[in-house]
């Protein structure tokens, strides 16, 4: 690539992500999910668009791991671990027992009633299952939905790539007869657990770092958090463990750490989420060529997400449910809320780089499920989560930045009152918190002012707040109890 190459890439490339971006407003307003859009933006760009030419599979699939690597660690660091605790068993059997029985579901499906070949049936049926985490993680910052629900879609969404990987690598590679079922089973269940492993210890290893390391500009902190959960990606996959396991339990560990600048940090992660979100999806648009489609890829693709959406995945939901206390109008809305986007697409490109023979076809149907069912899933989600009575009022919680004073080994915490929150209306005084903590500074409309014991906090109000180490946790705690329950709240209720 010469400098007026690089030019013109650049040129491309800024006007791109410029159009998603504004695009994500468009795609907010019309109710359509923004994956669509990214993926119109390749097509219009492609080969029949503008006639821009990519057809490189091998490159495609190397592209795709590395925005799902960056779209996982997103979703870990932006993901609650008090939500996730209660739903991690459900979620993780949906992501392995529910898998297997999709996988199966469809598997049969597509060889006895649409006359696939069992390869590309098995192919097919693996690829569609896993649930896509930036379309989840996307329609969870939108829908106010119960912890139970969304702690579950987001740990299955976080965990299913893993074993789906493991078996269209084995497929495509020719692995299975090497293994057997029972073999190939072994080994994904060893990859899942050696790289949430690897996770772990990364995870811990970095938030330990950070906590006792004072950097020199705070912008480094969120460039340090993220390359620990690509450290646990490249790790694991070093050893043949899962990376896909190890980047998002690693980054959520990192999430759930008490470090510094976090929400700065979740600021600059939710930016590289959508960054690989628009990469990814405008390259598979690229990828992707309309004059190849046929009649028949437009039927089986229908017939297999058909076959998916109502079958296979309600089922699946329902076998992994059974063994908690979950209702039957939650389950609905999980087997619903299963959404596929990118990451079938991307599995697809593993047997067409590895030239599995019927991989274009494979591909062409895969796109065009994905395309159709994306849309016909979300745009009933909210309405269909409101009648299943999935939806909760619960008052955000208060966001707390922090800041190190190395020298005097304190915090300085800085909240913002949101809407709805019962911290409006408190007296200073009234928030009683523990000793070692005061309410330094207080921004309002732009004017700044050392509060009373008696003035009243309000709604956007900015606290500047000193803690001692030791206490800060029980600062936030008290901070988050109050704007849950006002000012009458006990002493470290509600952490």
């Amino acid at each position: 690539m010469d400098a007026h190459d690089l030019d013109t890439f650049l040129l491309i490339g800024s006007g791109v992500l410029i159009l998603a971006v504004l695009a994500v407003r468009l795609s907010v307003t019309a109710g359509l999910p923004s994956l669509l859009v990214y993926l119109g933006l390749g097509l219009a760009l492609g080969s029949s668009g503008l006639g821009i030419q990519f057809a490189d599979a091998e490159l495609a699939h190397a592209l795709g791991f590395g925005g799902l690597v960056l779209i996982l660690a997103e979703g870990g660091l932006t993901t609650k671990w008090e939500h996730v605790r209660p739903n991690l068993g459900l979620g993780l059997l949906l992501a392995t027992l529910g898998s297997t029985i999709s996988v199966a579901v469809v598997a049969f499906g597509a060889h006895y009633l649409l006359g696939v070949e069992w390869e590309l049936a098995v192919l097919l049926a693996a690829v569609l299952t896993p649930t896509d985490a930036a379309a989840v993680f996307s329609v969870l910052r939108t829908v106010p939905l119960r912890h139970s629900v969304t702690g579950t879609l987001e740990a299955e969404s976080g965990l299913n790539d893993a074993p789906i990987v493991v078996l269209v690598v084995a497929i495509s590679a020719g692995g299975v007869g090497d293994h057997g079922v029972v073999g190939l089973a072994g080994l994904i269940v060893f990859e899942l657990i050696l790289g949430a492993g690897i996770g772990i210890g990364i995870g811990w290893l970095g938030g330990f770092l950070l906590r006792k390391v004072a950097l020199p500009a705070s912008g480094l902190y969120p460039l340090v958090v993220f390359a620990f959960a690509v450290l646990a990606y490249g790790s694991a996959a070093y050893v043949h463990a899962s990376g896909f396991a190890a980047v998002y339990v690693a980054a959520l560990v990192l999430g759930n750490a008490e470090l510094p600048h976090r929400v700065a940090t979740r600021s600059f992660v939710e930016g590289i989420g959508w960054l690989a979100q628009i990469g990814l999806f405008v390259m598979l648009g690229l990828l992707a060529n309309p004059d190849e489609l046929r009649w028949w890829h437009v039927w089986q693709g229908l017939a297999a997400g058909a076959l998916l959406t109502f079958v296979a995945r309600p089922l699946s939901v329902f076998a992994c449910a059974i063994w908690f206390d979950r209702s039957r109008r939650e389950q609905l809305f999980v087997g619903w809320a299963g959404l596929r986007g990118a990451v079938p697409i991307v599995l697809a490109t593993i047997p067409l780089a590895a030239d599995v023979p019927g991989s274009r076809d494979l591909f062409n149907i895969v796109f065009v499920t994905v395309v159709i069912y994306t849309l016909v899933q979300a745009a009933p989600l909210g309405r269909l989560a409101a009648a299943c009575g999935v939806l909760t009022d619960e008052v955000r919680d208060v966001e707390v930045e922090a800041a190190p004073l190395e020298r005097i080994s304190a915090d300085l915490l800085q909240i913002r009152i949101p809407a709805g929150s019962r911290l409006a209306g408190v007296e200073i005084g009234e928030l009683r918190l523990p000793v070692g903590a005061s309410v330094s500074l207080v921004v309002r409309d732009g004017a700044t002012f050392v509060p009373h014991r008696t003035d009243r906090l309000a709604v956007r109000d900015d606290l500047l707040i000193v803690a001692a180490r030791a206490v800060r946790e029980d600062t936030e705690a008290r901070l988050r109890a109050v704007g849950r329950a006002g000012r009458l709240a006990g002493w470290g209720d509600e952490r």
